[in-house]
């Protein structure tokens, strides 16, 4: 089967994924192992899906192709950070690694639910608060602390994806694409904002034990 792709279509893909593995080399000095290890290997291959996928921007809509490359993506997530800690090479840079690959694809398939017409472009705030956060961190030093990883933050992050994936179903329209998409988005602005709130109480507590 020829998908319908235009000649641009592996440029696109290929330019985002070059954009990621120039990303990543620069950040290489702050892995802490000699060898790249295979938890970030499989992050890798995430990062090239999630590619794909992005290069489908523009293109005639694929919803199923969309949702079998994001599902391939996702489930893949729950791989890399086990491989990482039974090969004893967890470390913030293959996390960190994890995080942006998630958010790329979250901000890829809320741009494609929009174009799919399946929602307003409100959507596209699904993947603009992480680039938010990380741009807050930029002013404000305390927004820039680590977070821990928790249960809450990957459940929502899974609910987030799975709800974009569930709009771009072709027998799911509007309103109940919207829902979910709201839904799905409404679940994540308030994970931001406990971490944000989080983060804040964790600044004013290192204060106090200053003075």
């Amino acid at each position: 089967m020829t998908l319908p792709l235009s000649h641009l279509y592996p440029v696109k893909a290929v330019g985002v994924f070059a954009a990621i593995l120039i990303v990543v080399l620069m950040q290489r000095r702050h892995h802490p192992f000699a060898r790249f290890g295979p938890g970030n290997q499989i992050t890798a291959v995430r990062a090239l899906l999630a590619s794909t996928v992005a290069g489908l921007i523009g293109e005639p809509p694929l919803p199923i192709v969309v949702i079998c490359l994001s599902t391939t993506a996702t489930v893949l997530d729950g791989v890399d950070g086990w491989l990482a800690r039974r090969t004893q090479m967890a470390s913030a840079f293959g996390a960190r690694f994890d995080m942006e690959v998630d958010a790329l694809l979250i901000q890829v398939l809320a741009i494609l639910v929009w174009l799919y017409g399946k929602t307003g472009p409100w959507v596209i705030a699904s993947g603009l608060l992480r680039y938010a956060f990380v741009a807050a961190g930029a002013v404000w030093p305390w927004m820039r602390r680590p977070l821990a990883s928790t249960i809450r933050g990957k459940a929502i992050c899974v609910v987030q994806i799975a709800g974009l994936l569930l709009a771009l179903l072709p027998w799911i329209g509007s309103p109940m694409s919207d829902a979910i998409a709201g839904a799905s988005l409404a679940a994540l602005a308030y994970s931001f904002l406990v971490d944000t709130i989080g983060l804040w109480q964790s600044r004013a507590g290192t204060r106090d034990a200053e003075r």
